[in-house]
C-alpha cells in the first residue's frame, strides 16, 4: 500500500515534475554553481514543507520531482526556490551575490505526477542520456 503524508486534517500525495532554466542558459556560471544547487534546493524546499523526491541538474536546465503539501501553491514554492537560490551562492570559494541580476529565467514547466511517479522519476534520472541520443539523431540528418 502506498504511504501518504498527512497534515492535521488531510492525507495527501501531491508531486509535481518541474523544469526551469537559468537566464539566457548561462552554461558557464551555471556549471560552476551546479554542484552546490542540489543541497540548496533541498534546504529551500524544507522551508516550505516540501521535499525534493528526485532531481537532476543538466548543463543548462533543472529537472525536479517535488512533493508539495496541498496547503502551498506550486507557484509559491517554485518561486521561493528559484528566488532564494539566486540571491547569494558560493561561487569559486567566495560569496557571489546575484541581487539586482536575474539568475533564473522567468517561468517554468510543471506537470502533476499521478500514478506514473516511477516513470517520471526514471525520465528525470535518464534525461541527460536521452538528450545526447536525440542530439546524435539530429546529426544524422
Amino acid at each position: 500500500m502506498k504511504e501518504y503524508q498527512s497534515l492535521s486534517h488531510t492525507r495527501w500525495d501531491c508531486k509535481c515534475h518541474v523544469v526551469f532554466i537559468p537566464k539566457k542558459r548561462k552554461k558557464r556560471i551555471f556549471g560552476v554553481l551546479r554542484k552546490h544547487l542540489g543541497e540548496i534546493f533541498r534546504e529551500l524546499a524544507k522551508h516550505k514543507e516540501a521535499q525534493i523526491v528526485e532531481g537532476h541538474l543538466m548543463g543548462d536546465h533543472v529537472h525536479i520531482c517535488i512533493s508539495i503539501p496541498p496547503k502551498h501553491a506550486v507557484s509559491n514554492v517554485v518561486g521561493y526556490i528559484k528566488g532564494k537560490s539566486a540571491i547569494a551562492r558560493r561561487f569559486g570559494g567566495r560569496e557571489q551575490n546575484f541581487t539586482g541580476e536575474v539568475f533564473w529565467a522567468r517561468g517554468y514547466f510543471v506537470s502533476t505526477v499521478g500514478l506514473d511517479e516511477a516513470m517520471v522519476r526514471t525520465y528525470i534520472r535518464n534525461q541527460e542520456e536521452e538528450d545526447e541520443r536525440y542530439d546524435q539523431m539530429k546529426l544524422g540528418l
